[in-house]
């Protein structure tokens, strides 16, 4: 009988993320328990696994301080060699713990109205308008900045009188840079994609629109280089996610805390965000987009375009299905608000009183590049913050708003402060205001996990 031995770090990491990657919405015991039944020379214990699955950002969090039962929060991992240096030499990362994760911290001291760093999206799902503005030639297919009447304007390569595409760009540099993301969105080379843009446009679901972006840029880099495709898959692996299903699983716990009315009352005026039928939908938009097109001639356009076959572990977890409703997750929480995803911005945390500001000021000739612009002095080794929220909404808004994206409640210094100026103040009535206002925060924070706010 051969002596069961431990095996590396790396062997055991590869392992799971494989076992992980086939099994997405398998907790930790599960996950060890095909650890052990496939590797039966292995000893391996349990905590190891969790330990691992933790630092790939891969458990999620039950609960966290302050936190409900019952209601899951967004996990995230640090970037493993992560050049910031690219970007800016006046912060860091420092990663604060399981329930906060990683943020962006000063290296040195930094003055008001300073700009922090500038970035260009790692991809790009615009604002509506101006998607529509892409589509009718009027505005860069790439950075999204508006077209005039310049001769560096070019159109899309691939386009014909047959097949045409509408999208052009302002130089060819950016036709260039295009090249990571739109032949597989391009109404010419990959006709397969249309159903999935034309049902996220219809249905304004930009978190769609910017997965398949994702995707596009992913599957296109592995065609081009690998060593740029792990960067770029190390990248997206690591952002903060919240799967739409773990937003959904409070169910329960909601029934038992609201009144059936109450909450009928509350979906049938608030609605809720794209619900299961819109996920199935949309996968199938999504597969039938990038892995099977629904015609000969559009599976073979796709394969000219995808040659180089992606290992089995990395398809499944760009296409099987709770996979998929964990990248939407990820869009949700990491897109800027005009539609950005941003490697270095999407390690910043959230504070009802921003110490930074997100600017777009190249709006002529670069629109989709921000700039971050110090709000106040900030100190070295200071935390950076920007707001998830409008700060002009009232404490209570502020907060809600926030459980609406799967955090819990706020407690920035901002909030702690206004909640201790109000119950100093005596807006409470009587001694069963405490109580009942911490009872409305748990409600809050429970319909916010369901995705009915």
């Amino acid at each position: 009988m051969t002596a069961a031995i431990s095996p590396s770090e790396d062997d055991l990491k590869s392992a799971l993320l494989a076992l992980k990657a086939e099994n997405p919405s398998l907790g930790v015991p599960k996950i060890h328990a095909l650890l052990v039944s496939a590797h039966p020379e292995w000893t391996v214990s349990e905590k190891r696994t969790r330990k691992i699955l933790q630092n790939e950002g891969l458990v999620q969090n039950a609960t966290t301080a302050g936190a409900a039962p019952g209601v899951m929060y967004p996990t995230s991992k640090v970037m493993e060699g992560l050049d910031i240096a690219k970007w800016t030499n006046k912060v860091e990362v420092r990663y604060f713990g399981k329930a906060k994760g990683k943020g962006l911290v000063a290296k040195d001291a930094i003055a008001e109205g300073d700009a922090v760093w500038k970035e260009d999206p790692f991809i790009l799902a615009p604002e509506w308008n101006i998607y529509d503005l892409q589509m009718s030639s009027h505005a860069c297919g790439h950075c999204s900045t508006p077209l005039t009447s310049s001769p560096l304007v070019v159109p899309c390569s691939a386009s014909t009188s047959s097949t045409p595409c509408p999208v052009r760009f302002c130089s060819r540099l950016c036709l260039s840079r295009s090249g990571r993301t739109h032949p597989l969105l391009c109404a010419s080379r990959n006709p397969a994609s249309a159903p999935l843009l034309h049902f996220a446009r219809r249905n304004e679901w930009q978190t769609l629109h910017a997965l398949a972006q994702c995707t596009a840029r992913i599957l296109l880099t592995y065609q081009q280089d690998e060593a740029a495709f792990l960067e770029d898959w190390d990248m997206v692996r690591a952002l903060a996610q919240l799967g739409m299903e773990e937003r959904a699983k409070s169910g329960s716990m909601l029934d038992r805390c609201i009144s059936k009315p109450s909450l009928l009352l509350l979906t049938h005026r608030l609605g809720a965000e794209p619900d299961r039928a819109m996920w199935k939908r949309a996968h199938k938009y999504y597969l039938q987009a990038f892995q099977e097109p629904a015609t000969d001639i559009e599976k073979k356009r796709l394969a000219k375009l995808l040659k180089k076959e992606l290992p089995k572990g990395i398809v499944d977890t760009l296409f099987e299905y709770d996979a998929f409703l964990h990248w939407l997750g990820r869009m949700n929480l990491n897109l800027e608000a005009h539609g950005g995803l941003y490697v270095l911005h999407s390690h910043l945390n959230h504070a009802c009183s921003p110490n930074v500001s997100v600017r777009h000021f190249d709006q002529r000739t670069a629109l989709s590049r921000i700039t971050l612009v110090a709000k106040r002095d900030i100190a070295a080794g200071e935390e950076l913050f920007i707001t998830y929220v409008s700060p002009e909404l009232p404490l209570e808004q502020r907060r809600r708003s926030l459980m609406e994206w799967g955090f819990g409640k706020c407690m920035c210094a901002r909030c702690v402060q206004e909640e201790r100026e109000r119950k100093a103040a005596g807006d409470q009535a009587g001694a069963g205001g405490e109580a009942d206002a911490e009872k409305a925060d748990l409600e809050a924070e429970l319909k916010a996990g369901l995705g009915v706010m």
